[in-house]
């Protein structure tokens, strides 16, 4: 009688590679999730930086700051962006100072930064601009573009 060699995995080697995915998979899902909230928030951080010049322009020509965004600033929200708002009483700031604030929105984006705040922040009449996670809601210091850290 013949005796006919079969070939192929056997069970406890399938068995291995599933564990071996399983282990490679738990590692890149949460850095995945970083990731895209990361460029999630980065949409919010390009946003307030396009209202960077016209904002010192405005203080510049009026010597105040505009009340609202909209009267600089076309776009004021994105696709994970919900809104651009100034932040206090621009008129009566110190001279020169105003604090752009771009709020992430509720839902369909990363639950890490939902309804998450980022800040753009000037003292010096639109000179020099500085980004942080702080305001109404912080957004953890991971999730910041590397400039807002």
């Amino acid at each position: 009688m013949k005796q006919t060699l079969q070939r192929g995995f056997t069970l406890i080697e399938l068995m291995i590679v599933v564990a071996i995915i399983g282990i490679l998979a738990a590692v890149a899902i949460p850095a995945y999730q970083d990731y895209i909230a990361r460029s999630q928030v980065s949409e919010a951080v390009s946003l307030m930086g396009s209202g960077k010049t016209p904002f010192a322009e405005y203080y510049s020509d009026k010597g105040v700051w505009p009340a609202n965004t909209a009267a600089v600033m076309g776009n004021t929200s994105g696709k994970y962006t919900l809104s651009i708002d100034v932040t206090g009483t621009p008129v009566t700031s110190a001279p020169g100072s105003i604090t752009l604030q771009a709020t992430m929105r509720p839902s369909g984006i990363n639950s890490n930064i939902t309804n998450g705040t980022v800040q753009l922040i000037t003292a010096d009449g639109g000179k020099n601009w500085s980004c942080t996670g702080a305001g109404t809601s912080t957004i953890q210091a991971k999730y910041l573009p590397g400039a807002c850290r």
